[in-house]
């Protein structure tokens, strides 16, 4: 089985005995939970497009390892091509979820270890490779979904690994036995972790010979034993424990994100892609960086498009839709959404075959890309609020709407223009409200920040990256300095 249905994709989540405790409760079924529901419903979206026949065409590929068709999820990119599609397909998600549907940094992953195993391989006379292209057909075999797991806790960030205090602030290696390896750490802000089949571990920086324990990468079943997940909470999320969740926003989805605990979790050979080869560690970030900072540029376009519709639509029911203003602020609104896009695209096609064969995007502008998206959405999202209106933020409930005292009022005072019934207007502000400041900001605004690294990450690779002394020399041959 190559690819899985939707359906199959939630039974298996439902039946994985894995380990997760959401505020303090050990929970029996992620995808039955009210919480962790809607970002499990989004990650089912992403099986659901490739069954689909109108999408499948993007969301599947021709998998180089197995020549099976398989969800792009789970493809190795092979081409310019590839990384082109695979932008697209981010930006349809992020249009028909209108959130963080959790499975992209799982594919950068999957990207980045199969060309720097192969590198391993080729410095250190190691089987890496080989073993990193068996899991991934097991995992394009049973289209699974893996999550990445790379930023540490870091304890004392002006000290490195080794030298903590407490040498558990980055997940290492602490015991090396017949057979494997045994783990013991910590991983933060694991991006749908909870609704993952697999994990993989990966480091989180540049190491050090006396961090060698620290440069370990593997990946294991989500319900191994020893490892713990302790979902993350969001703004507004208890909304979602509300009948029917009318004031939720997005009724439908959600993202989710949580810390993964490796207490002592032993990890087989086979499934070892580094154990100690510590230059490799700062490759192995640099690459995954320009992967997933150039795959913002699809996701967060695709939920900026919902916010920018959703605003269209209170313009429209707010009579406003032709005032010159607002008319300008949409332009800006489009205009700083599609530069986003615009940059994750000239990533894609300026990318590069590495060693493996697998391509990776041009890293420049993947950072560049990245670092837009640190400012943009903000930007969108303030225009939003601006055109929405402070009822955005003093709007009574949805659900007094039910109220036969109150509900006549509520329905007749949130009335907008002749025939915008006063339901819609309140659903499309909810949206909005949702996006720019309720579980919906989380992926939008501040993963667009701290996801796939800081702004000040991106500033230290654009001035890595950038060749400067051949725009010096062009400067000077201009003025006349020899």
């Amino acid at each position: 089985m190559a690819l899985k249905t939707k359906e199959q994709y939630i039974d298996s989540i439902r039946d994985l005995a894995h380990r997760v405790f959401i505020q303090g409760e050990k929970t029996s079924s992620v995808v039955d939970h009210p919480i962790a529901r809607p970002p499990a419903m989004a990650m089912a979206e992403t099986y659901a497009r490739a069954e689909d026949e109108r999408s499948a065409a993007l969301f599947t590929a021709q998998s180089p390892i197995t020549g099976e068709t398989v969800n792009r999820f789970t493809h190795i990119q092979t081409g310019v091509g590839d990384l082109i599609d695979k932008i697209r397909m981010l930006r349809e998600m992020g249009r028909g979820t209108a959130c963080c549907f959790q499975r992209c940094a799982g594919l950068d992953c999957m990207n980045t270890l199969y060309a720097i195993s192969y590198e391993t391989d080729e410095a250190y006379g190691t089987d890496y490779h080989n073993r990193f292209r068996d899991f991934l057909k097991h995992v394009q075999a049973n289209d699974l979904v893996p999550a990445a797991c790379m930023t540490d806790s870091k304890g004392d960030r002006s000290l490195p690994p080794s030298r903590q205090p407490d040498k558990d602030q980055y997940l290492r290696v602490v015991e090396r036995k017949k057979g494997g390896i045994v783990v013991r750490g910590a991983k933060l802000h694991i991006t749908g972790g909870v609704n993952s089949h697999e994990v993989i571990v990966v480091p989180t920086r540049a190491l050090r010979e006396d961090d060698s324990d620290y440069a370990v990468a593997f990946a294991v079943p989500a319900d191994t034993k020893g490892i713990t997940f302790i979902y993350g909470r969001q703004p507004s999320d208890t909304r979602r424990l509300e009948v029917d969740g009318p004031d939720i926003g997005n009724l439908y989805y959600g993202g989710c994100e949580a810390m993964v605990v490796f207490n002592d979790v032993f990890v087989p050979e086979d499934r070892v892609f580094l154990n100690g080869e510590y230059p490799m560690a700062g490759k192995l970030v640099e690459l995954f960086a320009a992967h997933h900072r150039a795959s913002y540029g699809g996701c967060k376009v695709g939920v900026g498009d919902v916010l920018i519709g959703a605003t269209m639509g209170v313009a429209e029911a707010h009579g406003t839709e032709t005032a010159a203003h607002v008319k300008d602020k949409i332009a800006e609104m489009i205009h700083l959404n599609e530069t986003l896009h615009s940059g994750a695209l000239a990533a894609a096609g300026k990318g590069y075959a590495t060693p493996s064969g697998a391509y990776a995007v041009d890293p420049l502008l993947a950072n560049v890309c990245k670092l837009n998206i640190t400012r943009f959405p903000f930007e969108i999202a303030r225009l939003a609020q601006d055109i929405a209106g402070g009822l955005l933020v003093t709007m009574p409930s949805l659900g007094d709407r039910e109220n036969p005292d109150i509900g006549p009022y509520v329905k007749k005072y949130l009335m907008g223009r002749e025939g915008a019934e006063s339901d819609r207007r309140a659903r499309l502000l909810r949206l909005i409200e949702n996006i720019t400041m309720g579980t919906g900001a989380v992926s939008y605004l501040t993963e667009s920040i701290h996801g796939a690294g800081s702004p000040q990450a991106q500033k230290i690779m654009i001035t890595r990256l950038s060749d400067m002394e051949t725009a010096k020399s062009c400067a000077y041959r201009i003025c006349g300095i020899k």
